[in-house]
This record gives C-alpha cells, sequence and structure tokens, in this order.
C-alpha cells in the first residue's frame, strides 16, 4: 500500500496484557484496524502476517492488539511497509528506545529478577548490568507496566520454569493485597492455611528477616534457582518424629543435588560425617549459611545451649509436640518458600492425603429374616468405628482422642491426623444417628449402593443418605455388611440370584424362562417390603408376569384382601381377557362404568375379590372408597400415567395403602429424570428423597451436562427394584423376527409450503409482545398447524375428508398410498399411527377408495366395544389388511401382530412413545419381519426434529426422552431457525 501523506503511529499499553496501536493520517483522519493491520504486520512473520492479530475498538476509535510477548522484538526493529510514511509519536519513540534495550538485555541473559522488589514482598524484573557498566536502565526510564510486559515475556520464554510461575501468584497477590510474604499456593495443604497466622501478622518479621538474610542478590538468584548452584548437596534441615515419649528430633544433613536420595549425616554440630565425599568439603561453609537462614525465617529454631545450640551452633535438635506440630503444617512451608529444603517423615505426605471414614458395622445376625428387614423404613442396628487409613478406632478410642484435642497421635505404634472439623463432623454425624435410633435400612442401602462394591469382604462405602447428609456432607460413612445382609443385597442387586418359583398350578399356558425370572423377582420384593418396577421391553409379557404373581401371592397365601389393577381406560378390555386366558380361577371384579358401586359398603363387596380391575381417572373420581381398603397389592400398567407427581390423580394414587406396590411400563423415562423419581416415590415412598432433592442433586446436572457419574449413581439406586430386558438381549432367546426402520422423505406443495410461511410470519410477527404464558401456547399452537400443513393442506383448512381427492395437494399422502397398494399386493398388512383424528378420517376415505378394501380406524372417541371388535376383526381376519390408529388410543396395551408393516404419518417427538406404537406389531407372536416407515417432510421444522430424536433417546437409554414442550422455551432466534422453511424442497 503506497500513501502520501504521513502516518502516525500511536502506541499504548492496555492492563489486559497487550499493546494497542492505532494510526492518524495527517488530514485525513484515522485508519481502520484492517488498513493498520496491513500496514504494519505484512512482514511481520511471528503474526503470520497478521493472521493472528486481533483487532479492537477502544475509546470510539479503532487499532490493533500487539502481544506483549511479541512486542519486545518487533517495537525493537519493527517491520512494516517500507512504501508506507510511517512517523513514530513521542509515546512510542519512547517504547521503541526500552524494547530495545529490552531486546539485547534477553539476548544476553541480563534480564533478572529484581531482588529489592522480592525484599519489599513483591515481584518484578530487571536489567541486571555487565561488570564495569553502569545500569542499561539508567539511559532510558523504565515504564510503569514494565514489571507486567516483562512477566508475560518471561511466561513465553520460560513457559516450564517454576520461578517464573511462583513470581507471577506472588505478584498477582502483592497486587491485591499489599501484604509481604505470602506462600505458593500449590505447597500450602488445608492443615496448614488452618494453622498459620494472617499474612500481616509476619509482615514486619519477614521484612526483617529478608534484609539480614539475603544481603547478595546473586545469593539469593541462586537460592530461587534462577542461577545455577555450583556445590554438590543442598543443606537439608530433617524432622524425625519420636520413637517414643514426646521429643521429636531435628537434624542437617545434606542431599545431593544430582541424585536426591543420597543423604549424608551431619553430627550435632553441623559437621559432616565421615562418609561425606571428598570433593563436597570445600563447599562446607553452605551449612551454617543455611542454618543462619533457618533461625532467620523460623527465630524459634534458634536456642539456648540447654537446647543444643553449643559451640556457636545455632539450631535445636529437639522440640516439642507442639511445635513439631507447627513444623509440619507451617514452618516447613515457609522454609521451602524461601528456596530452603526441609526432609519430613515419609509418612506425612499419606496422611494428609488420607481421610478419615466411618464405618457402620451391621451386627452379627440382624436381617436373618425377613422380619427383622421390613421395608426401607426398618431400622439398622450396628456398631461404628473410626477408619483412617488401615487403622481402626472403636468408640471408646475416639472419646480419647478427642478428649487429648490433638490432631497427630501415634496409635498401635502409627501416626494417624485428625484434623478438628473431621472430629466436629464425626461427633455430629452420630449424635444425628442416635436420635433417629439407627440407620434406616434405605440409610445403609444408599451407602452401600452408592460406594465402592466389593463382595468379597462386605465392606461397602458411600456418601451418608439424604437425612444425614447436612452433618456429613464432608465425612465418608462407609457400611460393612453382615453375612445376611450382603447376601440380601446381593441377590436385590442381581435378579438372576433370587429364589425361582414353580409356575402356579393356576396358570393356564407355558411361560418362558425369563417370565418366571420376572414374577420371581416380584415375589422376592415382596417378601422383604420392597417394591418394583417391571420395566421390560413391549411385547415381552409383562402382563402374564404380572398374573403369575398374583396366583404366587394366592398360593402362598399371604393376601389378606384383594389387589387392585389400575390402567388405561383404553386398555381395561385387555386385561379382562388376559386374565380369562391365564388365571381364569381368579375372581377379578371391574370397578368401571355408571353401575359402578360407590359409598361406605365398597370395602366389604371387595372383601371376597382376588383382584379390581379400575382406570387411572377413577383413582382420583372413586378415591374415597378405594382408601376403604388396605390392598394385598397395588399395580400400576403403564406406569409413565403419573410421571407427573403433582396430578391429581398421582397424587390420589399415592394415598392408597397397600401391602406391595408395583409399577409396569416399558418407558420408566419418556422426558425427564422427574419421571423415573415419580414411579419409585411410588413404589418405594422416600427412597429417592424428595422431588426438589433429587433434581437438585440428579435431574438438573445430569440433564444440563449427562455427567457421566451421576447417571451412574442414578442407575445404582435404581438398579435393584427396576427389571428390564430388551427384546435384543441374546439371553431372552426369542427368536424374534428382524424390525427393519427406513425414513420416508417427502417435500411439501407449493400450496403447504404457502401456508407454511404464513403461519411463520404471522407467528413471529406476535411472539415477542407476548407474556411468557401466552408465548408458549402460541408456540404450541403454530406447531399443531405445521405439522397439520405437513400432513395436509385440507386438515389445516378444516376441510371435509372428500378434499383429499382435489388434485395432489400432499406428497404423505401420495407416498402412503403407493406404499400401502404395494404391500397388500404382496399380502402383507400394516398399521398406519396418526396424532390427528382429522388426518385418520381423511386417510380412512382415500384408502378405502384407492385400494377398495375396509380400513378400520381406532381413535379416542371409539367405544370400549367398538374398539375390541376392531382389534379382533384384524388379528383373525387376513382380508381385513389396514388399520389406522391415533397414536395416543393405538400406542400402548394392544396385540396387533397380524401386521408387519407400521407407518406413522407424523411424528410425535418422542422416540419412547413412537416406539411403544410400533411395538403394537413388534412382540411375542410376530411371525414376520417388522418394517417401520416414518415420514418426514423435507425443509420443515419435521426434518430438524428428527435429527434431534436420536439425541433425545440418550438419557433413557443411559438410566434403565422428549415431548414438545422445550420448544417453547427457545429464543426466538432459535425458533426461527428451526421454523425457516428451505425452499428447495418445495414442490414446483
Amino acid at each position: 500500500m503506497k500513501t502520501k501523506a504521513p502516518i502516525t503511529i500511536h502506541c499504548r499499553w492496555l492492563d489486559s496484557g497487550s499493546f494497542w496501536l492505532r494510526g492518524e493520517q495527517v488530514g485525513g483522519g484515522a485508519l481502520d484496524a484492517t488498513a493498520i493491520k496491513q500496514l504494519l504486520f505484512a512482514w511481520h512473520e511471528p503474526s503470520f502476517y497478521g493472521t493472528f492479530i486481533e483487532t479492537l475498538e477502544w475509546d470510539r476509535q479503532e487499532g490493533v492488539l500487539l502481544p506483549a510477548a511479541e512486542a519486545v522484538d518487533y517495537l525493537a526493529s519493527p517491520p512494516w511497509n517500507g512504501y508506507a510514511p510511517l512517523v513514530w509519536s513521542e509515546e512510542a519513540q519512547s517504547l521503541q528506545a526500552v524494547a530495545r534495550i529490552a531486546a539485547a538485555a534477553l539476548r544476553s541473559g541480563a534480564v533478572v529478577p529484581d531482588f529489592a522488589k522480592w525484599k519489599a514482598g513483591g515481584w518484578g524484573w530487571k536489567i541486571k548490568p555487565a561488570e564495569g557498566a553502569e545500569a542499561a536502565e539508567a539511559a532510558v526510564s523504565l515504564p510503569p507496566f514494565w514489571d507486567d510486559w516483562m512477566q508475560q515475556v518471561m511466561e513465553e520464554r520460560h513457559p516450564d520454569m517454576e520461578i517464573v510461575r511462583r513470581g507471577e501468584e506472588r505478584r498477582r497477590r502483592y497486587a491485591r493485597t499489599g501484604d509481604a510474604f505470602f506462600r505458593d499456593p500449590d505447597e500450602q495443604d488445608e492443615a496448614s492455611a488452618e494453622n498459620t497466622e494472617p499474612a500481616e501478622a509476619h509482615d514486619g518479621v519477614f521484612r526483617s528477616t529478608l534484609e539480614e538474610l539475603w544481603t547478595d542478590e546473586d545469593d539469593w538468584l541462586v537460592s530461587i534457582g534462577w542461577s545455577p548452584d555450583e556445590a554438590p548437596f543442598r543443606p537439608a534441615l530433617r524432622l524425625t518424629e519420636p520413637e517414643e515419649g514426646e521429643s521429636w528430633s531435628l537434624s542437617v544433613v545434606l542431599q545431593a543435588r544430582n541424585d536426591p536420595a543420597r543423604i549424608v549425616e551431619c553430627d550435632a554440630l553441623g559437621e559432616p560425617g565421615p562418609d561425606c565425599p571428598a570433593e563436597w568439603l570445600p563447599f562446607a561453609s553452605r551449612i551454617r549459611q543455611a542454618a543462619a537462614k533457618w533461625t532467620a525465617i523460623v527465630p524459634w529454631l534458634r536456642g539456648a545451649e540447654k537446647d543444643g545450640a553449643e559451640d556457636g551452633w545455632p539450631i535445636r535438635t529437639a522440640i516439642d509436640y507442639a511445635e513439631a506440630w507447627d513444623f509440619l503444617t507451617d514452618k516447613s512451608i515457609v522454609l521451602a518458600e524461601f528456596g530452603q529444603t526441609v526432609l519430613l517423615p515419609a509418612w506425612w505426605e499419606r496422611l494428609r492425603r488420607t481421610k478419615p471414614r466411618l464405618k457402620a458395622k451391621i451386627r452379627p445376625g440382624f436381617g436373618s429374616s425377613g422380619e427383622s428387614l421390613f421395608g426401607l423404613g426398618g431400622i439398622v442396628q450396628f456398631d461404628w468405628r473410626m477408619a483412617i487409613g488401615d487403622d481402626e478406632l472403636a468408640e471408646a478410642e475416639f472419646r480419647s482422642l478427642v478428649e487429648n484435642n490433638r490432631q497427630l497421635v501415634r496409635i498401635r505404634g502409627r501416626w494417624v491426623l485428625l484434623d478438628p472439623e473431621t472430629l466436629q463432623q464425626v461427633q455430629q454425624w452420630i449424635k444425628q444417628v442416635r436420635r433417629k435410633k439407627g440407620l434406616s435400612f434405605r440409610d445403609v442401602l444408599e451407602m452401600h449402593l452408592l460406594g465402592p462394591q466389593d463382595e468379597t469382604d462386605g465392606a461397602d462405602g458411600g456418601g451418608a443418605a439424604e437425612d444425614l447428609r447436612d452433618h456429613a456432607e464432608a465425612l465418608r460413612v462407609e457400611v460393612e455388611l453382615n453375612e445376611h445382609l450382603r447376601s440380601f443385597l446381593r441377590q436385590l442387586k442381581r435378579a438372576q440370584t433370587v429364589p425361582m418359583l414353580e409356575p402356579p398350578a393356576g396358570f393356564r399356558g407355558s411361560l418362558r424362562h425369563y417370565q418366571v425370572l420376572g414374577a420371581s423377582w416380584l415375589l422376592f420384593l415382596r417378601r422383604f417390603g420392597l417394591g418394583g418396577c417391571l420395566a421390560d421391553d413391549m411385547g415381552l409379557g409383562k402382563t402374564i408376569q404380572w398374573i403369575t404373581y398374583l396366583l404366587g401371592v394366592k398360593e402362598q397365601g399371604t393376601a389378606g384382601s384383594p389387589s387392585l389393577l389400575v390402567c388405561p381406560t383404553s386398555v381395561l378390555g385387555n386385561w379382562q381377557k388376559e386374565l380369562e386366558r391365564f388365571a381364569p380361577d381368579l375372581k377379578v371384579r371391574l370397578h368401571y362404568g355408571p353401575q359402578r358401586l360407590k359409598g361406605v359398603g365398597f370395602a366389604d363387596e371387595m372383601r371376597g375379590c382376588d383382584l379390581v380391575l379400575t382406570s387411572y381417572a377413577l383413582a382420583h373420581l372413586d378415591e374415597a372408597e378405594l382408601l376403604q381398603v388396605r390392598w394385598s397389592s397395588i399395580c400400576l400398567d403403564e406406569a409413565q400415567n403419573i410421571k407427573n407427581a403433582y396430578t391429581k390423580q398421582s397424587t390420589s394414587i399415592r394415598k392408597l395403602e397397600a401391602d406391595h406396590r408395583i409399577a409396569m411400563t416399558g418407558t420408566p423415562i419418556e422426558n425427564r429424570l422427574a419421571e423415573l423419581w415419580s414411579i419409585f416415590d411410588f413404589i418405594n415412598p422416600g427412597y429417592l428423597g424428595n422431588l426438589r432433592s433429587f433434581n437438585e442433586r440428579f435431574a438438573n446436572r445430569i440433564e444440563k451436562t449427562q455427567d457421566k457419574e451421576l447417571v451412574g449413581q442414578v442407575q445404582r439406586l435404581a438398579q435393584p427394584f427396576l427389571l428390564r430386558r430388551v427384546k435384543s438381549d441374546p439371553a431372552i432367546e426369542l427368536d424374534l423376527p428382524e424390525k427393519m426402520e427406513a425414513k420416508a422423505y417427502v417435500s411439501l406443495t407449493v400450496e403447504q409450503a404457502s401456508l407454511y410461511e404464513n403461519v411463520i410470519a404471522d407467528l413471529f410477527d406476535r411472539l415477542d409482545r407476548l407474556p411468557p404464558m401466552e408465548r408458549r401456547g402460541l408456540i404450541l399452537a403454530t406447531l399443531t398447524k405445521l405439522k397439520q400443513i405437513c400432513d395436509h393442506p385440507a386438515i389445516y383448512g378444516k376441510e371435509s375428508p372428500t378434499a383429499a381427492h382435489k388434485g395432489n395437494r400432499s406428497q404423505k399422502l401420495d407416498r402412503l398410498l403407493a406404499m400401502v397398494r404395494e404391500l397388500r399386493e404382496e399380502g402383507d398388512r400394516c398399521l398406519v399411527f396418526t396424532q390427528f383424528v382429522d388426518m385418520g378420517h381423511l386417510l380412512q376415505r382415500a384408502l378405502s377408495k384407492e385400494l377398495d378394501e375396509e380400513v378400520l380406524f381406532l381413535h379416542g372417541g371409539s367405544s370400549k366395544a367398538q374398539r375390541d371388535r376392531m382389534i379382533a376383526r384384524f388379528q383373525e381376519d387376513r382380508d381385513c389388511g389396514i388399520f389406522l390408529l391415533s397414536l395416543k388410543a393405538g400406542g400402548i396395551g394392544l396385540n396387533l401382530t397380524a401386521a408387519n408393516h407400521v407407518f406413522h404419518v407424523d411424528r410425535w417427538w418422542n422416540p419412547a412413545v413412537e416406539n411403544q406404537a410400533t411395538d403394537r406389531a413388534f412382540r411375542i407372536g410376530q411371525t414376520k419381519r417388522v418394517q417401520v416407515h416414518k415420514f418426514v417432510t423435507l425443509g420443515t421444522l419435521e426434518e430438524k426434529i428428527d435429527e434431534m430424536i436420536e439425541r433425545k433417546q440418550l438419557l433413557s437409554r443411559q438410566i434403565i426422552g422428549g415431548g414438545e414442550q422445550w420448544i417453547t422455551e427457545l429464543s426466538t432466534d432459535q425458533l426461527k431457525e428451526l421454523f425457516s422453511l428451505r425452499r428447495e424442497w418445495v414442490e414446483v
């Protein structure tokens, strides 16, 4: 770039650690940042010719940032555009002069730590003058930011040098507080921090100490590691614990510089022993120099003659416990900060890293019978001990330690470290447990499941249970199981080990081995008063497993009252038929319909029954009647219906009393972890704590970060009470045919695209003017409209079903008709799911007309009788090959294995719900390969959300997910990105 008018370059230091450069052209005003970068850095190789130079607008002027570490060389010899008439401002010229001096000093190694600033308690850098020459900086005035500038240069040039890092830490602390003395944070442990006086208390002492210690700057540079030390050894002060009594020993040793493991002892007067190498002796004066520094830094190390300071030797050789504790936790760190070598007992570092644990040892014999361990609330009797490393203290020993008020004690020949905070936590924990008169089995179970699993020794640890957590948050509490509980928990964690029942005589049919196991597992939990969630994959026969369990309870004679089954209204008839088929001897009472029994006589009427069937809706409406009975067991089928813990329905169900609680669901998690909590709070109330604490402890963090450790904790807590088998598990041995999934991609017609964009425009025209609740409602309403448009314009416009044949208005309809026609010609049969009843009617008319055959349609408005007739017709009549279902009405509780094709015309955007619907065909009894077809409209939100569905499934897989509410929380910009139409996919 060639210019005529001169350009003045201004340069100033920014506190962020860079130089800010800007340019002014005489008569032409300020240059923009791009022009400045091209002028100044087009020949600057370190910045890759300006590529890595950042721009910054500051004080309404544009400029560029020159990193401090590169500024020395750049300013000393600027590589700018030679064709440009550049002129440096006065301030910039002074910086150039400093940079030239600094560059020369850096090349010669003359930039060194500033001894005077260090003695003052700070940190900085100076230019050391050559011998016989005056100080280089005398020729030029160093800027006030010199130390910050040089610190960045040194960090860049010596990234691994410890003294540079420590110096920066000292500089920052000194600048922040003004204190004169600080210790290295990496060397200061928690115990020493508690026992260290405030820095201001040391200030005067250390100022005078620094002045008398290092009068020789070269000696100081050696001691901090900047300059090499020619001595072959380091004098070191060693602390040795007493073999008996209270007296600790201090001695001087010499540590080989090239081999730290080689130690030469010195006698009581600091003289090297006979094994000292001859080449070390010329440096013996270093020993007394070091001793003088030690006593200056730690004055109490200097003793009177009676303390061992004889013949001019200043160091005490014996100290008491209090002084030894001070030396271990504080003064040894102080000495190290001053560059002195200290050797402490080998066990000290191990003790500092060893955290105490509290062991709760279950008393022998407890848990030998179910009566002594009935339910999660049962109180477990135990004895406790304090464990530190391999050492254990009984309660009496612990109390003795507390009374002696010592933090470092020797027990059975080994040293043990106890800090006051830990002792206080232990005492609070014990007090809390005794107030509860012991640990509940729930407490024991959580500590066992969340701790390290070790089946061989029976010791299992973990964090304290929720109601104890406030008193033991930082204390590790372990539970040591006895033989009975260890065996019980092994069975609880491994369902395969529970006692297997013989199939009940009253069961009519055959059971697969895994189904016998499921029923046996439920009976095992019942024996100990624990609820369970049977979460097998759809189609694996949860229904007959619970029927087998019910028959087992009856044959064992443990049912003193009827059981209650709560299920969706849509599957009541299915349950009636399954019970009649597999357990005809059971006395079943249906509590449903206008003729159902009401009033105070309800309990008497139910007394002779084995099982009462009712729906979720009636669980709330007839709460008063259902509360009259304490049920032998309560089973929730499709238990995800109580996923919202705060609905009236869920609240009513939780009030019901029962000896045993069971949940059955193929989807314990659909969207959020709180749904798992809701199911578990039904089967085992209180086990996972309250909902607020569960969300804070697990759900919020997992759903936000997918934290693997927290996911593992939820898995371990849920696993003993959740039995889930999937069809693909080889152990199931189902020999089911393969399930194939494929996407059917279609584009919008011009009519659909026009409607789609009009709806979006209307949304964003109104969105930002609405309060939060109305905003969410508008977004959800818009979602429904967009999905309807993607299905067929006639659905959005609420036109009659006959409108489907007015031209090619929907590729979805055209593609579905073609695919169904093809599969019917091959003799295959299909299920077609849609979430819109109007779309179902439109499809029913179109398919009937196109294929000239009857098409069944099951939806929420179908009566129970109509529903049962349609299911039987489709399963038994091969001429009936197309079954339309609304997703909610037909997605659960049906066995439709006559179909081997499943179509999802529109997406529910919830993988769990879609998979449930698919599994109406892919279940036991299916003999053909099932093909699943999912329609996706290109260029629309359907395509974008389809890509998210796989990610939404991750949470469900990890713990054993998602509706549309998350979309309402997106920002306006995110919504625009999600909803925007890519017109390249619009059909022309």
